[in-house]
């Protein structure tokens, strides 16, 4: 086995004489553009955050012992003015954008051709025709979907700022979606001489797009970036021929350069997206459900008469109007609690005009109408947990003492109008004294 300072002088030569090309060097830096990239010294990361200024960098890293490049999917203002000590709020300014990455792996690098092909099936199915892809270095494939092609603006909440949600969003979606064929295929590939057999279940958990690659300032290997263990390069493949992918394409001697850079159609990826979000959505009321049914739900429980005192303090914050930015959420806010409370719909239409007259700077009626059409015509959804940063944000987070024993602004006002009913109800079963006269 070849030792590991053999192998890590053996990278770096192969690393200094593979980043001498001009060709290599361009397309790693034009790809960067906009985003955090971090040099790679065989085991450790360079100082973040980083960004390539020039196309000479990169040669520049590569004289002072970089291997590989590593660049984020999220696309920023700035990168050189991140910083650890920024707030969520302050991250989500600073981003522009993000790229869909799904990041395929496996210990065969057959199963991550099945995945990856799958995938790509399952995008064009969405109408996503600009799809970039290109092998990981190792044993899998990075699927990229460009930040062009998503819509800037969903049920009222931008985009850019659901990072790392939506995206992780969309991975779960897909994962769903391809799963079952997944399964058949790679086990088809495992026991293809078989007439029968049990399909494998556990391999596709292999292969699945990985949602930990969808967190903030997660890194992954820049296109025509090397791989330290292998040596190979992070080459950019033709999404039609996948399977004809060979090791040997990937030899840095032989490396032919490819654009990873995709014109794609603006907001084609809209329709992946709202099915996307409108998956989780379900996924999130089958999961309350079973919660619910599980401790002893109150979900029947009605409320005849929904006064402002039984609203937790968030709400009754919000109400008061939105003085900053924020209005849209806000309005998410209150459609999804009112409705899930059984609020009628001119009631909640009124209530909502009303709160929008406060506002610093008042939401357009037809923005609201359609917001209000959307909701009136799916299922009753909760409003955000309150572990969520939508209240922060909004800067109405302001617990009172009720607010420990609940976890979501509904749970709130349904358990103080029951507490409330039940100390009215022992009052009323309460004899009166009778007060004893003197003799």
């Amino acid at each position: 086995m070849e030792n590991n300072n053999i192998k890590e002088e053996r990278i770096r030569k192969i690393a200094l004489s593979y980043y001498s090309r001009l060709d290599i060097r361009k397309a790693i830096y034009d790809f960067s553009q906009n985003r955090e990239t971090v040099p790679r010294y065989f085991e450790e990361f360079g100082k973040r955050p980083d960004a390539l200024q020039y196309v000479s960098d990169i040669l520049a890293f590569a004289k002072k012992g970089a291997t590989s490049f590593h660049c984020s999917e999220e696309i920023w203002k700035d990168a050189l003015q991140i910083s650890t000590e920024m707030s969520e709020e302050q991250l989500q300014e600073l981003r522009n954008g993000w790229d869909l990455l799904l990041d395929i792996d496996s210990k065969y690098l057959d199963y991550s051709k099945i995945a990856a092909e799958l995938l790509i099936q399952a995008l064009k199915f969405h109408s996503v025709k600009n799809i970039g892809i290109k092998f990981s270095g190792s044993k899998g494939f990075h699927i990229i979907v460009p930040w062009k092609a998503f819509p800037k603006e969903i049920y009222g909440r931008e985009t850019r700022k659901m990072f790392p949600e939506w995206p992780r969003l969309v991975c779960q979606y897909l994962n769903e979606m391809i799963k079952k064929q997944l399964i058949e295929k790679i086990s088809d590939l495992m026991h293809k001489n078989r007439k029968s057999y049990v399909k494998d279940f556990e391999a596709p958990k292999q292969v699945m797009p990985d949602i930990i690659l969808v967190s903030g300032r997660h890194l992954f290997r820049a296109p025509y970036s090397l791989h330290e263990k292998t040596a190979l390069s992070s080459v950019v493949i033709d999404k039609a021929k996948v399977n004809n992918f060979q090791i040997q394409d990937a030899n840095p001697l032989k490396v032919q350069v490819r654009s990873f850079l995709l014109d794609a159609e603006e907001g084609e990826a809209r329709e992946l997206l709202l099915q996307a979000i409108d998956w989780g959505r379900e996924q999130a009321e089958k999961q309350e459900k079973a919660k619910e049914k599980k401790q002893g739900a109150y979900k029947e429980f009605v409320i005849k008469d929904l006064t402002p005192n039984l609203f937790p303090p968030c709400l009754i914050e919000i109400l008061k109007g939105i003085k900053q930015d924020g209005r849209k959420r806000a309005l998410f806010i209150l459609i999804n609690f009112f409705k899930s409370l059984k609020m009628s719909c001119e009631e909640m239409e009124e209530k909502i005009e009303e709160w929008n007259k406060k506002n610093y700077n008042p939401l357009k009626e037809g923005y609201i109408r359609s917001q209000l059409s959307w909701h009136s015509r799916q299922k009753a959804m909760l409003p955000p947990n309150c572990d969520k940063l939508h209240y922060k944000d909004l800067a109405v987070c302001k617990p009172d003492n009720f607010c420990r024993f609940i976890k979501n602004p509904v749970n709130y006002t349904v358990k103080k109008s029951f507490v409330l009913r039940k100390q009215g109800r022992k009052q009323k079963t309460i004899k009166p004294r009778k007060r004893k006269g003197f003799k």
